[in-house]
């Protein structure tokens, strides 16, 4: 799960650096293809179809609506937004499952999990101040991604277990072409990558790539409850390359308000598992 975080922070860096001399939609549209042809190559070499009927349910629509709101969301954040920050932002991701999980599906959530839900959406205003100097209108896309990102959460969870992780990778992959085609009429004309941003871009597209088997593998053969704390440790390694790279360097609101969503977090996933544990077999 670590080397998971680590690989999107690494591909959120890139794409960060890729943006600064292309414009969004085109990085978007160029790394989505990437990492579709890489997916595709890897469900043929398994024996897999990389497109199948079942992409066309109901629940993979949603899935993938989701995908194009959040992936375009977020690189319109990381693009014209701290990286740090952004990437705070979306650590609220879980919460925001929780609370749709509660709602479309009946899941019970508890008093205390809705405490933990309702401080971690604190520590998430406590990074935007709204109606404070330091508010930016620019944090919203951080927002939208976060809500993209959680939809296509729950909309994972009705999708076919049928199909495995390369095939769901070149559906989510391809939808980084269509939010690209999205936002490619309002990003300026389109530019010829050099060398060094097609390097970058092979490299995030690897990044993101080894990221996502990473997690999937972490998630199906860890314990979920084990494993979940991890997930954190991307904010980490954000913060490290917006640093390094971007010299960055949050404010204390930040820092503390990134602190509260990851305790909320990780304290919604504890409460989450003594339910689970507390119901009769």
């Amino acid at each position: 799960m670590v080397l998971s975080m680590a690989g999107f922070a690494v591909e959120d860096s890139l794409l960060k650096l890729a943006a600064v001399s292309l414009p969004p939609g085109q990085v978007l549209i160029t790394f989505g293809v990437l990492g579709t042809a890489t997916f595709a190559a890897l469900a043929l070499l398994a024996g897999e179809a990389p497109l199948t009927r079942a992409m066309l349910g109901r629940a993979m629509v949603l899935r993938s609506l989701s995908e194009v709101t959040g992936r375009l969301f977020y690189m319109l954040a990381i693009a014209l937004t701290p990286l740090s920050t952004a990437s705070a932002i979306l650590q609220a991701t879980p919460l925001v499952v929780m609370v749709g999980a509660a709602m479309l599906f009946g899941e019970s959530i508890g008093p205390r999990r809705w405490l933990a839900v309702a401080l971690g959406f604190g520590g998430v205003l406590l990074i935007l101040r709204p109606g404070t100097d330091g508010f930016g209108m620019l944090s919203l896309l951080a927002i939208m991604a976060m809500l993209g990102f959680a939809g296509r959460d729950l909309a994972t969870r009705a999708a076919p277990v049928s199909l495995s992780f390369r095939q769901l990778g070149v559906v989510g992959f391809s939808m980084l072409i269509v939010a690209g085609l999205i936002v490619l009429p309002f990003g300026g004309p389109l530019t010829a990558p050099d060398g060094a941003t097609w390097a970058g871009l092979l490299a995030a597209a690897a990044a993101g790539v080894c990221a996502y088997t990473f997690l999937t593998v972490a998630m199906r053969t860890g314990q979920v409850g084990a494993v979940t704390p991890f997930r954190y440790t991307r904010l980490i390694f954000a913060m490290v390359a917006g640093s390094a790279i971007f010299g960055e360097t949050p404010d204390g609101w930040t820092i503390i308000g990134s602190a509260v969503i990851i305790l909320a977090g990780i304290a919604a996933l504890r409460l989450s598992r003594q339910a689970a544990t507390a119901q009769p077999a």
